[in-house]
């Protein structure tokens, strides 16, 4: 099996790439919307917090060639927090 369904790219988007990259053919559009926010603190992404919200806009975790096998790791943690508010 390849693992092509780890890695989307869309260039058209009127965002791309949406954080300042070295290499924009590495950039992964996958986890456009990065389902780590919710873990706050413990998401391992590089962020802060700006007027009590996070801001991601220094991380690029979720968009590498190789983030899928880090954020499906941690989607285990993501269900729990999920699961826990029904």
């Amino acid at each position: 099996m390849s693992d092509n369904y780890k890695f989307v790219q869309n260039t058209k988007c009127e965002y791309f790439p949406c954080h300042k990259v070295e290499n924009e053919a590495d950039f992964n559009c996958l986890f456009c919307f990065c389902p780590l926010y919710m873990l706050k603190d413990k998401c391992g992404g590089n962020f802060k917090y700006t007027n009590g919200f996070k801001n991601c806009a220094d991380c690029t975790i979720p968009h590498t060639r190789k983030s899928h096998e880090y954020m499906m790791s941690k989607m285990g943690e993501v269900c729990k927090i999920a699961s826990e508010q029904e």
